[in-house]
């Protein structure tokens, strides 16, 4: 039983998810990016560069993911599976922020590698264990497994192991796994359970959480990410990364 304050907490954030999660969020949003998208493939690489891109202005987080499935002819799945690395010319002068062409063509080295063996990236995480944490650790250093990883790329892509909250890619996660009929998240991934999910957690959704008491923990990090799931799921423990919209509404477009 909930008690009566988080009833009332419940109540306010419930009504905030019906507020955020609804088609008109996508178009402001990187989920954007993927909506372009109808194959699965194509859905998920186009997720995972918007996801991984997803820090700074969302303005231009979109128009440089855009830039970027621009380069790759508007097909990014045939484009990893069968590029020629006269292919790669075109995408030389890429850049966002601190993610570079070495970045760009590591990762995209990976995505080839991983599709050559399987037919979804979700075999990528969900492969090293049952428990998100375990699947995004996996993921890391699957991702650098490969000859000649570059030092520089680690740093995007976070890993609970290194004390990161996982922002990126917990949300990256909620794209695929979550599907509420809304038609915001995709929901095609279906070994992972939205139960399991962890909600993504930046500056904004930390400041919202604690200001309405449900994290204590002082740094954004990935015991916070944990301590802030195991609220929401008091609250809906079967989809509990669903107060996620509430949350990044309350702090980013409500300034809460």
């Amino acid at each position: 039983m909930l008690k009566k304050s988080n009833l009332a907490l419940k109540d306010f954030l419930d009504s905030k998810v019906l507020l955020y999660n609804t088609p008109h969020f996508i178009s402001g949003d990187p989920i954007s990016v993927p909506h372009r998208f109808s194959l699965q493939q194509d859905i998920e690489i186009a997720g995972l560069f918007a996801a991984l891109f997803s820090w700074g202005n969302r303005t231009a987080i979109i128009q440089k993911s855009n830039t970027l499935m621009h380069l790759m002819d508007n097909a990014p799945y045939d484009f990893i599976k069968h590029h020629q690395l006269s292919d790669l010319k075109q995408l030389m002068q890429f850049q966002y922020r601190t993610f570079n062409t070495t970045d760009l063509l590591y990762t995209i080295h990976f995505l080839q590698h991983h599709y050559l063996q399987h037919k979804s990236l979700e075999t990528a995480f969900c492969q090293w264990g049952n428990t998100i944490e375990a699947m995004l650790n996996g993921f890391h250093h699957y991702f650098f497994s490969l000859e000649d990883a570059p030092l520089r790329t680690r740093k995007h892509i976070a890993a609970p192991e290194n004390k990161s909250a996982c922002k990126r890619l917990n949300m990256y996660l909620r794209w695929m796994v979550r599907n509420d009929k809304t038609g915001v998240d995709f929901g095609i991934w279906k070994n992972i359970s939205p139960a399991q999910l962890i909600c993504p957690l930046d500056l904004h959704v930390a400041r919202v959480s604690k200001r309405l008491g449900m994290i204590k923990r002082k740094p954004a990090d990935w015991l916070a990410a944990i301590e802030l799931t195991n609220f929401l799921r008091l609250l809906d423990k079967n989809d509990p990364v669903k107060y996620d919209f509430a949350l990044f509404g309350l702090g980013i477009i409500e300034k809460y």
